[in-house]
């Protein structure tokens, strides 16, 4: 076969030309199979060095979140220098050193639970942000000075779950993470953990770390309850955001992740996407990616494909960042634009038998993001073919899997890009973590959302507190006559399908309400016991 050497020399060129690379750690983002050309960066160069310089004010300080009147500075946090005023980074640089210390002191045994030579478990206590960047870490970074825990919602069952597996709260130490303090889950959770402490007879301010606001609820708690100790989150730190702070940086210092290391590469991704030419940037190529795939409304979604079981979790910590940051109503002029980028993924080669025949042949209905890491293992690995010591291994195949099933993508006119890391470690991390968050802003400045403010958030919560209120409504509405939920929401005034969803559920549970008769909202009747 006649090779077609002008063709590779081509090929070659293109590759370089749409690669960018960046050097501790070693990290290359590769955009040869996006479908980005000169032409389609040619077309998004004024609105990428536009949205570059909207970038370059936000890390000096600009108001980014108008809402509510908040810088957004979490790019102070592995740059504290960068801080618009002195003392902001004083304070970042201060919790660092206390952070280090006191997971020093927990590793040392000088900070022990009574009678124990040390605290062997870390159960943390948050949601969204505030457990999502731990989660990742952890399970990425595989440190394991403690054992790991994490209660993350409100559901009863997964809540007794993890206390099961923790056992004994006599030597874990309990991180209570909540920007505001009033978050309910998180509210919920540590309640749980408090009454599991009772009933095992040891207290839980000796083992409680807070993070929080300085003034909020949790921290007032905190404080009139002597916890162990405080740590703060700043208002313009926003939770998805929040992995660089003490929210992320406190449990893996206590896990023994080398905390300063994941600063550092977040801080090289920092300089390297500061680039104001776009062509040079891989934030700006990232977003510009994004934006013309998606026709700048987001059309397509971004499948997340992890060829590494320790970034497993990478996906749906991009769905937070992403989703939450782009997923918007209202642009910021207050036209309607129902902005946003849909975000799944799972790992690699899992999906060579699960979704990636869609992919190959189905719906154009996405673009997608490899995440290639060249380092295997620690230490040499066995063929994987009988009696050829030198065949193919594990990492072998996995890594075939990986570029044949984007080439076969490729083939069909299915577009992505592909990180290749060296390997996953706390350098590396931080700088993919790095990329991402400032691939979201520069997006968020082309399709003009505020990538910083979450309305739906809060509107969902709001919502939440009305059922909430209403379900106390229907209790008392309940007596010892039997009455139907048609009738109890008529003298609640309320909405009949929503009160019979109450009482589903307050039937099913020890409460004193129960039902009569079929589960049929036209018959049934429900009585207080």
């Amino acid at each position: 076969m006649t090779l077609d050497r002008t063709r590779l020399t081509a090929q070659a060129a293109e590759f370089q030309r749409w690669r960018c690379t960046l050097d501790d750690p070693p990290i290359e983002v590769d955009f040869a199979m996006s479908g980005l050309d000169q032409a389609r960066i040619d077309a998004s160069e004024p609105g990428l060095r536009a949205a570059l310089a909207a970038m370059q004010a936000l890390e000096a300080g600009a108001t980014a979140n108008a809402d509510e009147q908040r810088m957004v500075g979490h790019y102070w946090l592995r740059a504290p220098g960068r801080a618009p005023r002195p003392e902001i980074g004083d304070e970042i640089g201060e919790t660092l050193q206390r952070i280090e210390d006191f997971a020093r002191r927990v590793h040392a045994g000088d900070l022990a639970p009574a009678g124990a030579k040390r605290f062997a478990k870390l159960l943390l206590i948050g949601i969204g942000g505030s457990a999502l960047g731990p989660m990742l870490a952890a399970d990425a970074l595989g440190c394991a000075a403690l054992s790991f825990h994490i209660l993350d919602n409100t559901d009863p069952d997964g809540i007794d779950r993890v206390l099961a597996a923790v056992g004994s709260l006599h030597d874990a130490l309990c991180v209570v993470v909540s920007k505001s303090g009033g978050t309910p889950e998180t509210r919920n959770g540590m309640l749980e953990v408090m009454a599991a402490c009772e009933r095992q007879g040891v207290g839980f301010a000796p083992r409680a770390i807070a993070v929080t606001t300085e003034g909020s609820t949790l921290h007032r708690r905190a404080s009139a309850e002597q916890w162990l100790e405080t740590f703060p989150i700043w208002d313009w730190v926003g939770g998805r955001t929040s992995i660089t702070s003490a929210v992320g940086l406190l449990p893996m210092a206590l896990l023994g992740a080398d905390v300063r290391a994941f600063l550092a590469g977040a801080a090289a991704m920092d300089q390297a996407t500061r680039s104001c030419e776009p062509a040079r940037n891989p934030a700006a190529l990232m977003a510009a990616f994004w934006w013309h795939e998606g026709g700048g409304e987001g059309r397509r979604a971004m499948v997340v494909l992890p060829y590494k079981d320790r970034l497993l979790l990478l996906s749906r910590y991009l769905q937070q960042l992403v989703m939450e940051s782009l997923g918007k109503r209202l642009d910021r002029q207050g036209h309607v634009v129902e902005q946003g980028l849909s975000v799944y993924g799972n790992k690699g080669s899992t999906d060579q038998h699960a979704y990636v025949q869609q992919l190959r042949d189905g719906r154009h209905d996405f673009f997608a993001v490899f995440v290639r890491v060249l380092r295997d293992r620690e230490g040499p690995s066995a063929s994987m073919v009988e009696d050829e010591p030198r065949g193919p291994t594990a990492g072998a195949y996995l890594d075939g899997f990986l570029l044949g099933t984007r080439a076969a993508l490729y083939e069909n006119g299915r577009h992505s890009a592909t990180l290749t890391l060296d390997r996953v470690d706390e350098r590396s991390l931080g700088a993919l973590v790095a990329l991402f968050e400032r691939a979201v802003g520069i997006y968020g400045e082309l399709i003009d959302v505020n990538a910083y403010h979450q309305p739906g958030v809060e509107a969902g919560k709001k919502a939440a507190q009305k059922v909430l209120d209403l379900a106390a409504q229907v209790q008392r509405a309940v007596t010892g006559d039997a009455k139907t939920s048609a009738t109890i929401a008529a003298e609640a005034d309320a909405d009949p399908h929503l009160v019979w969803c109450i009482l589903q559920h307050l039937a099913a549970n020890p409460t004193s309400i129960r039902r009569i008769g079929a589960p049929d909202p036209a018959t049934a009747t429900f009585v207080r016991t």
